[in-house]
């Protein structure tokens, strides 16, 4: 089928039930960022391969609502679907909703599948369309006319061993089972795949890029019970589990578990992690508590076996990434080096690394003007030729036993403009005051990301996307709760949070420069005022200073970019051969 017959075949269904409209969302019942192909709906239905947007169906329009990160990407592969691009002005925000208030009448009826809706998002649905007279129903059109639908993942699981960890689950459970006391609750449902991977020291290869794994699990004070498609677990590994205080139960088994909930019970269920479906299941004798799932304030504060882990995964990184810069350096203009080709040469330098299990993301490999595109993604019909000349971007991370990397410098290839050195320096000035700031205890991602800003404020400059994201251990690349944003979300950075630093600018049709860190948050010092808190910088790869212009930086972020080659130099060339820690040295030669 093409995608305008599918759109057809949508629309059938839609005015044989007297449907006004149909929301397909990028989501699984997990609520998951990255989606196995079983979930990858909107590819389906539209064409549209980006990770972030939203489809809506009437009989009128057929409309894909995403941010400005893909406008391009989209207005491209939406060519001749029957959907048209309907651009978000803000990141993440369900803009369509008001479009289908205005746009519908009284007495309309909008279906969504409430596996794909989570529970703050299907409340909001539901409140908003009900504030118009409009009602909300749960339906799935896609299913009767996918034929040939993947299946779910049936890859094999495995335990991760407690000394790798630095925490066991029988600990892990405890940690969870005293914030569920703390908050009056009995039960417990966890949907997220990364706290679920987290909490029972599990991962998988269901995901593209996540090492996670398909299952839910109901927590109470006395069992913990994990669903999970029971053939990816070995006897010895469900031994493993039950040893820790865990019973295994299949994937499926959950909806009949949520339902069959003890009147008088209380459940914490986490209104973003959770879809709406599961909630709609819970008896209405049980109390429900909404909050954040304790796992994932847990697993965003890093022990010391996760850093310790994560240093020596950043080592091992910094190689790879010295590898390839001195590669690029010595043999652009002499072959030919594409887009794709130089991310494959960039995975090669990776895979020569023990204990390598794969790319945390696609590579953003990103010349010229394709660097203009945050999320662009190289493709054979997109692919160009990087020349010498101009800037390149590459952001691209890796996961290793055990430690999950995501780096991004932007590499000047030659005779490059004044602006695209004023540029470069701008943002290489930002990602220095993000990753340099000392800030008082209880300090949250907002007041860290208008930190990085100002040196771009001050030139009436901006870039679209928040600053800096969470980083999981050995597990996804975006991990919450913690974010570096405008939004003012109450998270504060604690010890031990694992958060990028990356600042951009991107003029279209021209260029793209982002320059990212990993940073640790650690100590600095206590007085009378606070305890005040810094951040480790665990990125260990050189900046370039080609085309910086010395005279835009100030002599502390001077200071910090010298100190932080230097220091490059000094962890990397031990691991070098003597020609590449001679092509590092030059490299990383203080200005």
């Amino acid at each position: 089928m093409t995608h305008q017959e599918k759109l057809t075949a949508i629309r059938n269904q839609m005015k044989a039930d007297n449907v006004q409209a149909y929301i397909i969302p990028s989501a699984d019942p997990h609520i998951s960022e990255y989606l196995p192909k079983h979930y990858k709906c909107i590819p389906f239905a539209s064409g549209f391969s980006g990770s972030a947007g939203t489809l809506v169906i009437t009989q009128e329009h057929a409309g894909l609502w995403t941010d400005f990160r893909y406008f391009e990407q989209a207005a491209e592969e939406l060519k001749d679907t029957g959907f048209e691009l309907m651009k978000q002005k803000v990141q993440h925000a369900p803009e369509y909703i008001q479009w289908l208030t205005e746009k519908l009448g009284k007495d309309a009826t909008v279906a969504a599948d409430d596996k794909l809706l989570s529970i703050l998002l299907g409340e909001l649905l539901g409140q908003k369309l009900a504030a118009k007279g409009i009602a909300l129903i749960s339906k799935d059109y896609l299913s009767p006319i996918w034929e040939n639908r993947p299946a779910l993942p049936a890859e094999k699981a495995y335990l991760i061993e407690d000394q790798h960890t630095g925490q066991s689950v029988k600990a892990k459970l405890e940690q969870v089972r005293l914030v569920l006391q703390q908050q009056g609750a009995s039960q417990h449902l966890i949907s997220s795949l990364d706290d679920l991977a987290w909490l029972f020291n599990i991962r998988g290869k269901d995901v593209n890029y996540n090492p996670v794994v398909l299952s839910f699990a109901l927590l109470s004070q006395d069992q913990a019970v994990l669903y999970i498609d029971e053939n990816k677990l070995s006897t010895l590994e469900k031994e493993t589990l039950a040893k820790s205080g865990v019973m295994v139960l299949p994937y499926q088994d959950i909806e009949q578990a949520i339902s069959g909930i003890p009147a008088n019970n209380s459940i914490l269920i986490d209104p973003k992690r959770n879809c709406f479906a599961f909630y709609k299941l819970i008896p209405s004798t049980v109390k429900i508590i909404k909050d954040t799932n304790p796992s994932t304030n847990l697993k965003a504060v890093k022990n010391e076996t996760e850093l310790a882990n994560t240093r020596t995964a950043m080592l091992k990184d910094g190689v790879a990434i010295t590898r390839f810069l001195k590669w690029l350096s010595e043999n652009i203009g002499k072959s030919t080096i594409t887009e794709l080709s130089a991310a494959a040469q960039l995975r090669k330098f990776r895979q020569q690394q023990e204990g390598f299990i794969g790319d945390s993301f696609t590579t953003i490999s990103a010349y010229k003007a394709h660097g203009a595109l945050p999320h662009y993604s190289a493709s054979e019909k997109s692919n160009v030729e990087v020349k010498a000349e101009g800037l390149f971007l590459v952001d691209s991370g890796g996961q290793y036993f055990y430690g999950t990397t995501d780096i991004t410098r932007t590499i000047p290839m030659g005779n490059n403009t004044e602006e695209e050195k004023t540029d470069y320096t701008l943002v290489l000035k930002g990602m220095i005051e993000g990753c340099k700031i000392r800030f008082p205890k209880g300090t949250c991602g907002y007041q860290i990301d208008a930190i990085t800003r100002k040196p771009l404020w001050d030139y009436a400059i901006n870039y679209g996307h928040g600053t800096g994201h969470g980083v999981g251990y050995f597990l996804n690349v975006h991990e919450g709760p913690q974010v570096f944003n405008p939004t003012a979300n109450p998270v504060p950075v604690e010890l031990g949070m694992i958060t990028s630093v990356e600042p951009g600018v991107y003029r279209p049709g021209k260029h793209g420069i982002r320059i990212e860190n990993l940073v640790n948050t650690i100590k600095d010092t206590s007085n009378d005022f606070n305890d005040f808190y810094a951040f480790e910088c665990l990125t260990i790869a050189p900046i370039s200073t080609k085309i910086l212009k010395k005279e835009l930086l100030e002599q502390t972020q001077l200071e910090w970019l010298n100190n932080y080659n230097t220091a490059v130099f000094e962890k990397l060339s031990p691991l070098l051969t003597i020609d590449e820690a001679a092509w590092l040295k030059t490299e990383t030669k203080a200005i």
